[in-house]
């Protein structure tokens, strides 16, 4: 006999299932593909799956069946904190280069530039005036160790060292110009007193010192300004990560492996919110960052035109001895106006020659013609030094609010189009769904990969806003041929809480002629 039982057909449905999914468990998933892949990338493991195992052991890859053990989901997480560093020190390497090159170069140029012009007018002076500038030289000297010296840093008022040359190339050259008498230290002083009356010198001292001053602020602020951009891009771009931002990534590069799909990339907008997270901070240093690379192009513009300094000093050894000249031929008249405010000096007796006039200053030399412009350690003049750090400025424009995007794209990290139904999605392949989100820390708040502390912006981010904010107000004031003196801009950068830094924003602004 035989007997039939029927089944109701949700019971043989309950039996098909528990049917395909015993046969899927019988059937896991092969890793060999992971293995090989760990290999290629040099991961050395103690263990890895032949086949897929129950991942109730992870804590950031899903913990469905799983090619990973927790060994290697750990190093995982190391890895991609190296990939990630390793990428953006990649994609900055361009922006620091640019800086510390163009620093160099240009610290090379204005400081050649000056020694140039020293030695120039020295073997002029020597040759053109003999023993009575040799015998004087050191006023020279001074003057040029002070520019060097405003130059590099020092706390030089400029217009007090240009009044003092004038001054005292006055005292030396009255004294040449009157040997005959003896003058003392203190008919000197009083001679000094007159100097603004006399204008022995003519118009040149009044006109040399607003095109030297405002050329050596352009100058020195420029180079500064460099430097700082320098310091800048060299400390931002050494990235610190949060455990958030190691999880995400790991979770966006290494999850994959874990799932058998070690081939599959990330998706594009996936991609951009993982990198928007762990850069937040950055991307809030792009407005400060762009409003600094402006006040960079207004100076670079003040140095092409009414502030270049190569044009100011290649032909002060001639616009000095015009003043000289000038004396001269006034020699007589500004004595006589001396004699009547200070008194008439004693006469020096028959020891002391009564040169003349003539045999002091005897000679007038020319100006240099175009094809004497000396060379420069940095190859070339100022001009074209300026256009090609000007076109490298303005592409580093919104760098770090672009460095996601720049990280984002198919020969780096993602598969390619946003909209990839083969691009890995944070679970498995599929098109991602989640909007891409803005940039800059405060719009992290529902960033969907990222858990992001909007309440604590990176202290050491603030302190570099604060070293491009006060180099910015630096610059603006330089293309207005304004001097600000502040401490030395490496003491921005020191590791103190970032409000003591705060000290360097008091100014002592100086308005030029």
């Amino acid at each position: 006999y035989y007997f039939f039982i029927f089944f109701p057909p949700t019971i043989l449905c309950t039996f098909s299932v528990l049917s395909v999914a015993a046969r899927a468990d019988f059937k896991a998933r092969n890793c060999s593909e992971v293995r090989e892949a760990c290999v290629a990338k040099g991961f050395s493991f103690s263990h890895v799956p032949h086949q897929e195992i129950p991942g109730e052991h992870l804590r950031v890859c899903p913990q469905g069946n799983t090619c990973c053990t927790q060994e290697m989901e750990d190093k995982f997480g190391q890895q991609s904190k190296q990939d990630f560093e390793n990428l953006v020190d990649e994609m900055s390497h361009v922006l620091r280069s640019t800086f510390v090159s163009r620093h160099q170069r240009f610290d090379e140029f204005f400081l050649e530039l000056l020694e140039n012009t020293e030695r120039s007018l020295n073997e002029m002076f020597v040759r053109t005036y003999g023993k009575p500038y040799m015998q004087n030289s050191e006023v020279f000297e001074n003057l040029f160790a002070e520019l060097k010296r405003y130059y590099t840093g020092g706390n030089v008022n400029l217009e007090e060292m240009l009044n003092d040359f004038w001054s005292r190339l006055l005292e030396r050259m009255f004294t040449l110009l009157n040997s005959q008498y003896v003058i003392t230290e203190d008919y000197l002083e009083c001679i000094s007193k007159y100097t603004d009356q006399l204008k022995p010198f003519g118009d040149v001292p009044r006109k040399l010192k607003a095109q030297v001053t405002r050329a050596f602020i352009a100058a020195r602020t420029f180079v500064q300004g460099l430097s700082v951009g320098r310091e800048v891009a060299q400390r931002v771009s050494k990235v610190s990560n949060t455990p958030a931002c190691i999880r995400a990534l790991t979770k966006m590069l290494y999850c994959p492996f874990c799932q058998g799909l070690p081939a599959a990339k990330p998706c594009k907008n996936y991609c951009l919110n993982v990198m928007k997270g762990c850069l937040a901070n950055q991307a809030d240093l792009d407005p400060e960052w762009n409003q600094y690379i402006d006040a960079m192009l207004l100076v670079a513009q003040r140095l092409e035109g009414p502030f270049n300094i190569e044009s100011v000093m290649e032909p002060i050894d001639v616009k000095i001895s015009e003043a000289i000249m000038n004396m001269q031929d006034n020699s007589a008249q500004v004595s006589y106006r001396v004699f009547q405010g200070c008194g008439q000096p004693k006469p020096a007796g028959i020891t002391r020659s009564a040169r003349g006039v003539s045999d002091v200053y005897n000679a007038r030399f020319r100006p240099y013609s175009p094809e004497e412009r000396p060379t420069t350690a940095a190859g070339t003049s100022l001009d074209r030094l300026v256009i090609d750090i000007k076109e490298k400025l303005k592409l580093s424009k919104k760098f770090w609010s672009d460095l996601p995007e720049a990280m984002c794209v198919e020969d780096r990290v993602t598969a390619g189009n946003a909209s990839d139904e083969d691009c890995w999605n944070g679970h498995t392949k599929g098109r991602y769904f989640p909007e891409v989100q803005k940039d800059g820390l405060t719009n992290q708040v529902n960033n969907p990969e990222v858990q992001v502390d909007i309440t604590r912006p990176d202290t050491f981010i603030r302190q570099q806003i604060m070293a491009l904010r006060v180099m910015t107000n630096k610059l603006k004031n330089a293309y207005n041929g304004n001097d600000i003196y502040f401490q030395d801009s490496s003491k921005i950068f020191n590791n103190t809480p970032m409000y003591t830094n705060v000290i360097v924003l008091f100014f002592n602004v100086d308005q030029k002629e």
